[in-house]
């Protein structure tokens, strides 16, 4: 597949890049990519990936966008209100550049339909804003082989992690099980400040780019934890894969999807 006169243009600045250059950029073209939830997180990475010339993007999301979605989640425009966000956000992404094909899910994602979904895709993000979703992110991918990124944000504060299939541990190694129900306040209660969603999600894409790309260090077995008040990184080393991990351990007591409510959880727990 050759490029056109117009991607050599879109993406010079990638193909100047001795990391990516016209394979690279080959690449990403040809790479698909799923984004559950298009709110906080998934509306950057959406924007990024869709920039980067991502050949398809999946996205999955039920919910209709609202007037207080604005503040973080850039994908969306005040004439989109009322509209389902995926369908917002698909035709952002159209308008910034047409290379793109853009799958919608208007569907809530659960135990029955995310195996399916996640199929056909080379990398997930978690974009999602509630525990027992990024619990069953971590368990299809486990399960399905599959890479994803898992990030959270609350207030001024943001985290993430990239699970590889056999290169590290899990979301459940970390974190065995979903806090107990409103033990963690919700974005709604606690509040958010928009450029963490931009720069949490955005990082998120990146993360993806280098994987497809076979580029950098990905975030296998550290979490990056930054504190935006203080303009504070820190990457965390993780613990090697936990042996005693409900679904990737040596003796998994997981082997099929299962919704799961909020309960007790056994280690500390993220910010969403």
């Amino acid at each position: 597949m050759a490029l056109t006169d117009q991607q050599l243009e879109r993406y010079s600045r990638h193909i100047t890049l001795k990391e990516i250059g016209v394979r690279g950029q080959k690449k990403l073209l040809a790479a698909k990519v799923l984004i559950i939830g298009a709110g906080g997180l998934g509306a950057p990475a959406a924007m990024y990936l869709a920039a980067a010339g991502l050949g398809t993007i999946g996205i999955a999301d039920c919910d209709n966008v609202e007037l207080s979605n604005l503040q973080r989640q850039i994908i969306h425009a005040t004439n989109d209100v009322g509209k389902t966000k995926v369908q917002s956000a698909a035709e952002t992404i159209k308008a910034l550049n047409p290379d793109v094909e853009v799958i919608t899910y208007r569907e809530y994602v659960n135990s029955k339909n995310i195996a399916a979904m996640i199929a056909d895709y080379d990398f997930i993000i978690d974009g999602a804003d509630n525990f027992p979703t990024k619990f069953l992110i971590n368990d299809a991918c486990v399960l399905g082989h599959k890479p994803f990124c898992h990030a959270g944000i609350l207030r001024f504060e943001g985290q993430l992690m990239t699970y590889v299939p056999d290169e590290g541990p899990c979301y459940r190694c970390i974190f065995e099980a979903p806090p107990p129900k409103d033990a963690v306040p919700s974005c709604r209660e606690a509040g958010v400040i928009g450029a963490m969603a931009g720069i949490i999600g955005t990082m998120q894409a990146l993360e993806a780019v280098k994987y497809i790309t076979g580029q950098g260090e990905l975030l296998t077995g550290s979490m990056l934890v930054f504190d935006g008040l203080k303009m504070n990184w820190r990457k965390v080393r993780l613990p090697e894969r936990n042996h005693n991990c409900p679904i990737c351990g040596d003796n998994p007591t997981i082997t099929v999807l299962a919704d799961e409510e909020q309960k007790a959880c056994l280690l500390i727990v993220p910010a969403i």
